[in-house]
């Protein structure tokens, strides 16, 4: 699978100008035509997509992003398309010229948020059909070099930016240090197996010794595993399949290798996504484990009676929900719950939960270097919606949203710390499991 996903990479990268078009534009599938035709043009969805209400620029409106798609639809799969082409009313084909053009559109100015399916009084997914426009233009190679460098190295390494176990290894043993805990890896037949991405490991490790101090305190056993530990998947994020499946595959393996029960989403919105609700229909199989996302666990703990809290932040906080999570994903209540509980000042945002502002670096926005002012320029919706709140600090259940977010905060000159949730719970465990 992995051979296979190299050999898509490697065409992606110098493919011949007809077979770009072709596999560009060959995405309109059944699912799709219905959608397309049923756009009724009213405008909901701009209003929705940060982007387009920080620029005012129309070619951010989502469903304008996918007018290529629209074009090969109408000219090759819609009702009567061969009748119009013959007699020259269809539309033109797409051309390389316009599939260059659209790349900053359905990459740079999208975070896959759903905001704006979340809207469309029809029913659109509009993000989903991004989602299925970006698989053509990665199979015609039209994705940000970025990304796909990015790929590259998951394939390569195990990770987008070249974290490999070694250094994971080395947090392991600080994280050791600091808590007096042991971190098993690779025990066969734990309960949980705990994966991570490498935002977690090399921005915030903290989170590793958090984990070990949860899981001592609940009694549950669990593990890392040496091999198959990284859960980012850009393949997810650039839009092809067979990069997604090579990687999730590895995820998968470690989980079987290793005889778990439950494997334990980290705080990341598309590691999520992907192995949660993607993941049995990329490898064409059904998981023989559970997948819960972390928040979802602790929850679980807390409500079983196994995590007990004690104490509480006295600060101002307000939660970032990861777009995600929440919104795609439908973890609404169980943030919440845990910030109640470790919480003495929880506020929440104008609009928040499934309604609330993307943080402007989801679906791979992050990566892409060109992307950089535009993902700022963004956040400025986020920054009302935080501000609006009045919180002393920021908490969020994705790290690559805290990595944005600290990013953004401090380009606008901010003082906000934005701190894990994960971290956060395991700050007020009941005398710390003794």
């Amino acid at each position: 699978m992995t051979e296979r996903a190299r050999r898509v990479l490697d065409s992606a990268k110098a493919p011949d100008a007809r077979r770009r078009r072709g596999n560009s534009v060959a995405q309109a599938g059944r699912d799709a035509a219905f959608q397309l035709e049923a756009c009724v043009h009213c405008g909901q969805c701009a209003d929705a997509c940060h982007f387009h209400r920080v620029t005012g620029e129309p070619r951010y409106t989502p469903i304008y992003k996918l007018r290529p798609m629209l074009k090969a639809y109408q000219r090759e799969a819609a009702p009567f398309s061969s009748a119009k082409k013959a007699l020259g009313f269809a539309p033109p084909e797409v051309t390389i010229e316009e599939l260059h053009a659209w790349s900053e559109l359905l990459y740079d100015s999208c975070n896959l948020c759903g905001r704006c399916t979340l809207v469309c009084p029809m029913g659109i997914d509009i993000a989903g059909l991004v989602r299925r426009a970006r698989e053509g233009m990665a199979a015609g190679g039209f994705a940000p070099p970025d990304l796909v460098k990015a790929a590259q190295r998951a394939l390569d390494t195990g990770s987008p930016i070249g974290v490999r176990w070694p250094a994971l290894k080395r947090q392991i043993e600080l994280q050791e240090k600091e808590t007096g805990l042991r971190v098993p890896v690779d025990v066969e037949g734990a309960e949980y197996m705990v994966v991570l991405t490498s935002i977690e490991i090399m921005g915030f490790p903290e989170a590793i010794g958090a984990l070990a101090r949860i899981f001592r305190h609940a009694g549950a056993t669990w593990t890392i595993p040496s091999a198959g530990f990284e859960a980012t998947n850009v393949g997810v994020q650039m839009g092809s399949r067979e990069v997604a499946a090579a990687l999730l595959s590895r995820i998968v393996e470690a989980a079987e290798r290793l005889k778990v029960k439950c494997v334990i989403s980290p705080e990341c919105g598309h590691a999520y996504s992907a192995l949660r609700w993607e993941g049995p229909n990329l490898l064409g199989r059904r998981y023989g484990f559970e997948v819960v996302q972390i928040a979802e666990l602790l929850d679980r703990f807390v409500r079983e009676g196994r995590l007990r809290l004690r104490g509480k932040d006295a600060r101002r906080l307000t939660f970032h929900d990861p777009c995600q999570l929440v919104r795609r994903g439908g973890i609404t209540e169980a943030p919440r719950r845990l910030m109640d509980g470790v919480s003495a000042n929880s506020v929440e945002m104008p609009g928040s939960g499934a309604a609330s502002f993307c943080c402007g670096g989801g679906g791979g926005v992050s990566a892409i270097h060109r992307a950089e002012g535009l993902r700022f320029a963004a956040f400025e919706c986020k920054k009302q919606q935080v501000e609006a709140t009045g919180a002393e600090a920021l908490v969020t259940a994705c790290g690559n949203c805290r990595n944005v977010l600290e990013e953004a905060i401090e380009h606008y000159d901010m003082t906000l710390p934005v701190l894990g949730l994960t971290e956060l719970v395991a700050q007020y465990l009941d005398n710390d499991g003794r």
